[in-house]
């Protein structure tokens, strides 16, 4: 190591002890585990974002202790304990500390393993902290401190991969990744939260041993997926997801809209164009949320728009035709978004976020009418009412679909949805766009036409919703001239 990487390395730890002396609560807790005769040390994610100058209130620790006998000892630290994690050598408890709620985990030194084809890893528990270590993803969370001594733990050279910004496996990544299959999903993951690369053995070895993530439940596929989204910079890691082989598994979806471009198929690269997408939807959803001109503190990165955006050409390959010299993509939206529906349901995506990423990839080129013809007021409704609860979504998610090098046309666009997105709000301000209904309720429709509950009933409803999208509100004579209009014209089979 470097007379300067060792200098580093000294101040990071130098700043790790001054993070644990000013910390009553890992004081106290540390105090407590040693009188029982216990070792216990903060450990991995903690110890990295400590050294990262980083650390959150979500605090992890390993112990020698069993997992009755942390729960007996959290319990003199906390009125708050639980047990949930348990069966994984797991104890939980939070704790307030000057003015934040700390939450804290800790677990048995222990060593995580799969059956070859199970899904659900078996758990040992071990009798050391370096044994512990070395089951770790990534030397950079296989790092360790002594609460008691404040010694430094690093056998597999933590703090040089953390200056290096690299990721690599404690142990050979064949062992580390055969162990838990998971961690090559990670590796995407870390790459995208921290900036980091991974080390070109690792990622061989990811490449290698791709399908084996087929064993890992759909549920901690899908957090790890979410978490890549979820950071500040995901393209990169998309690139090495689909570089790697595991999105053939995990997301084949997004591979497949590498389309292959010849002197017949001549359009925008499908892969490039969506994560470019995405690129512009992350700094759209940033910039709205910007308080005085100055970034959000507490800005939350949104699952839904990008996931829409990452996936709202996916029906493309599906729909690539020639229409004589013109490549064509009929229907794309309609058929991606089914695509995208049945994705993210194997992935078991919460309904809401299946619902929602469905219909903006369904109505992502609504737009598109707009630039091409006037709309009129009723039409603009519509937009409104068929987005729903999604129309900030929508907006983000237009906005950023345009890819297009051509400034001209850019500019075209952008102009366009400004225009709209003004209109929106000018019908806002003198109706309630996003909760349309008609003048008349179907009670009062049942009482004016003398009629019992029945689908004429619905009729009426849906006759009175679509004049009211076009001609605005009504007043009540207006909109009761109107029902018994529509109703007299209406062929009743039953009357005479």
């Amino acid at each position: 190591m470097s007379d300067s990487s060792q200098a580093l390395s000294v101040a990071q730890r130098h700043a790790v002890d001054e993070l644990l002396r000013i910390t009553p609560v890992i004081d106290e807790l540390g105090a407590l585990f040693h009188k029982a005769g216990e070792e216990l040390y903060l450990v991995g994610g903690s110890v990295r974002d400590a050294l990262l100058g980083r650390l959150g209130h979500d605090l992890d620790f390993t112990t020698s202790a069993d997992p009755d006998t942390t729960e007996r000892l959290l319990h003199r630290f906390s009125s708050a304990v639980w047990t949930v994690g348990k069966e994984f050598g797991t104890i939980g408890a939070s704790k307030k500390s000057n003015g934040h709620e700390l939450q804290i985990e800790i677990t048995t030194f222990r060593a995580d393993a799969y059956e070859p084809d199970s899904r659900k890893p078996i758990v040992a528990y071990g009798d050391n902290v370096q044994d512990d270590l070395v089951r770790r993803d990534f030397t950079v969370n296989a790092m360790a401190i002594d609460v008691h001594s404040k010694a430094f733990v690093d056998p597999h050279g933590g703090i040089r991969d953390l200056a290096a910004k690299v990721l690599r496996t404690p142990t050979a990544p064949e062992i580390s990744f055969s162990d838990d299959p998971l961690r090559m999903m990670r590796a995407c993951r870390f790459a995208a939260q921290l900036g980091f690369k991974v080390d070109p053995v690792t990622f061989n070895a990811m490449k290698a041993m791709h399908e084996r993530i087929e064993i890992v439940s759909p549920e901690r596929v899908r957090d790890e997926l979410s978490k890549l989204l979820l950071a500040d910079a995901p393209r990169p890691s998309l690139n090495l997801l689909v570089a790697s082989g595991l999105a053939d598994i995990v997301l084949p979806e997004l591979p497949a809209m590498r389309l292959e471009r010849d002197e017949h198929f001549r359009h925008k690269d499908v892969y490039e164009h969506s994560l470019t997408v995405l690129d512009q939807a992350i700094a759209l959803e940033k910039a709205r949320d910007y308080k005085d001109g100055k970034p959000n503190p507490h800005h939350q990165p949104d699952l839904v728009i990008r996931l829409a955006a990452l996936l709202h050409d996916i029906g493309k390959p599906a729909t690539r035709g020639l229409d004589g010299d013109k490549v064509t993509f009929h229907h794309h939206d309609i058929v991606g978004a089914k695509l995208a529906r049945k994705r993210l349901r194997a992935l078991h995506y919460p309904k809401a976020v299946v619902d929602a990423v469905g219909q903006l990839i369904e109505q992502h080129l609504r737009f598109h009418g707009y630039g091409e013809a006037s709309w009129t007021d009723s039409a603009v409704r519509r937009y409104v009412r068929d987005a729903g609860d999604q129309l900030e979504h929508l907006h983000i998610l237009t906005r950023s679909d345009c890819t297009t090098r051509n400034a001209r046309k850019a500019d075209t666009l952008r102009r366009a949805y400004d225009e709209l997105e003004a209109r929106i709000d000018e019908l806002a301000a003198t109706e309630e766009l996003k909760s349309i209904r008609p003048d008349l309720n179907g009670d009062e429709i049942m009482t004016i036409l003398g009629i019992a509950p029945g689908p004429q009933v619905g009729r009426a409803y849906q006759h009175m919703l679509s004049v009211r999208m076009d001609q605005g509100p009504l007043d009540h004579d207006a909109a009761v001239a109107e029902l018994k209009r529509w109703w007299a014209a209406q062929p009743h089979p039953d009357a005479g």
